[in-house]
Formats: structure tokens, C-alpha cells, sequence
């Protein structure tokens, strides 16, 4: 009897003996067919292929992080552009951004200013690592808060 020899439908008994005879267990592959659907292989083998099956898939999942970068409303260019160069690298990696845009004090009085300074840099950075913006520009209290994420290319 070889390996991959298809017995058809044959009694529970006469499955169990085969079972017996080849030293392997009966397991029920699709039991909501008629009649039941039986295989005949070793469970410990068959077992671990499936896990080995599960790690193999759960390595090739993607890990996308979320990376934080903090601005604030007078920020020199050279920090500025630091700070971008540090972003189009996360962006590259696949890593999504989170750009925070903090005000202090007397900036409180010029959100508007720094809103416009927010999504210029924003819109640099979407053309420049072709990414796109995930959420909203929000206000939260005293910082100014979005998410970037990168573009899936297509294969």
C-alpha cells in the first residue's frame, strides 16, 4: 500500500484496520461530508507541519510601527530638515509617522500660523516619500497631531 493510495469509501471498521495494519492514525478531515472524509497519516507529523506551517506565515507578517516625530512652530530649517530626513527613512522601513506639533506659551496665541507651517511640511513630506495621510490634522490641546503611513507599492 503506497502513500498517497485512495482506498474510497470503505466502513469505519475496515478504516481502523487499515489504520492498524499501515501503524498510522485515522483523522477525519471534513466530517460534515457524506459519508466522512478520513486520511490516514501520522497525527504527530502532520501535527507539526501545521506549526511549522504557522511560524512560517506569522515571519512573513509585515511589523509596522508607529514612529513618533516632534515639532514645534519655530523650528529652524536645518532641524527641520533633520527631522524630515529622519521621517523619510521611518517611511521607507514601512513604518507609519505620527507628527506632533507641540505650542507653548505665547504660541498659543498663533495656532493658525502654525497649522499652516504643519501641513506645508506635511504636504513636503507626502510628495517627497510619496506616503499619504492616514488621520486627520486634529488640535489637541496644545499640540497639533496627524498620521502619516507610506503607500503600498504595487508587486
Amino acid at each position: 500500500m503506497s502513500d498517497e493510495e485512495q482506498y474510497g469509501v470503505v466502513s469505519i471498521d475496515r478504516a481502523r484496520e487499515i489504520a492498524d495494519e499501515l501503524g498510522v492514525d485515522l483523522i477525519e478531515i471534513a466530517p460534515t461530508a457524506k459519508p466522512p472524509v478520513v486520511k490516514l497519516m501520522d497525527y504527530g507529523k502532520y501535527k507539526y507541519a501545521l506549526q511549522k506551517k504557522a511560524a512560517e506565515a506569522k515571519k512573513k507578517q509585515a511589523k509596522v510601527q508607529l514612529k513618533e516625530i516632534q515639532l514645534r512652530p519655530n523650528i529652524e530649517a536645518h532641524d527641520l530638515e533633520t527631522k524630515l530626513k529622519r521621517a523619510y527613512k521611518f517611511l521607507e522601513g514601512g513604518d507609519k509617522v505620527k507628527f506632533v506639533m507641540q505650542f507653548r506659551g505665547r504660541e498659543m496665541a498663533y495656532k493658525d500660523m502654525g497649522k499652516e507651517k504643519f501641513e506645508t511640511i506635511l504636504n513636503g513630506v507626502c510628495e517627497e516619500a510619496g506616503a499619504a495621510i492616514e488621520s486627520p490634522i486634529k488640535m489637541m490641546g496644545n499640540r497639533i497631531i496627524t498620521i502619516v503611513a507610506p503607500v503600498k507599492k504595487a508587486k
